[in-house]
């Protein structure tokens, strides 16, 4: 049995970027479910493991990490996976790129502050379906800009998936599963494409991952 436990939920998009990292890192784990939809983040257990209530966590190396893009960065220093790019230049685009999903996109369509957005407007599912949409649309809107960048490749940043790549795919599988349109977006879905030959990506769907 493998000492690496990944504590995740299948559909979490944060999970989802750290359930890729480990593959391509070729890092065999052990998953344990924590049921959002039940509630189990809120349970003694879990918050003891991440006090925040939120998945992933990552047991490794004696080590218990939480936060998706802090675990990505330490399975890349630890085992050197060049999730990122070796010059300054590229390691800062690539983090912004990341960054648009992770920091910007992520918190505002994250489950509970768009159940609380429901809450306040009274405005039940269709308040959150038409707010999922809009924030998922207009950030992917910006990623795509961002795209047009001679340092774009395959991937986000040049030939070689990384953490950027990581983030944008579980985005798309919201945006999909929230409905948002986004099919003008041709680089975007390009890259998706090549994310979606590779086997790290496809065993890191939520669809595996049930």
């Amino acid at each position: 049995m493998t000492d690496v436990v990944l504590y995740d939920y299948w559909r979490s998009s944060a999970s989802y970027r750290v359930r890729i990292a480990l593959n391509m890192a070729g890092i065999g784990y052990r998953s344990v479910a924590v049921d959002l939809v039940a509630g189990e983040q809120r349970s003694e257990p879990h918050l003891d493991r991440n006090p925040q209530g939120y998945v992933p966590a990552l047991e490794i190396d004696g080590l218990l990490l939480t936060q998706s893009l802090a675990i990505v960065d330490y399975i890349d220093e630890t085992r050197g996976c060049g999730f990122l790019p070796e010059d300054p230049a590229g390691r800062a685009r690539t983090r912004a790129l990341a960054h648009v999903i992770a920091m910007d996109i992520h918190p505002v369509c994250n489950s509970n502050v768009v159940a609380r957005v429901a809450e306040l407007t009274g405005g039940g599912d269709a308040a959150k379906v038409e707010w999922m949409r809009d924030f998922i649309r207009k950030g992917l809107v910006a990623f795509e800009r961002l795209l047009d960048h001679p340092a774009t490749g395959r991937f986000c940043h040049g030939d070689r998936p990384g953490v950027a790549d990581f983030c944008l795919v579980p985005q798309l599988y919201n945006a999909e599963r929230w409905g948002a349109q986004i099919a003008d977006l041709g680089r975007i879905h390009a890259i998706r494409i090549e994310c979606d030959r590779l086997q790290a990506f496809i065993r890191a769907h939520p669809d595996a991952a049930r």
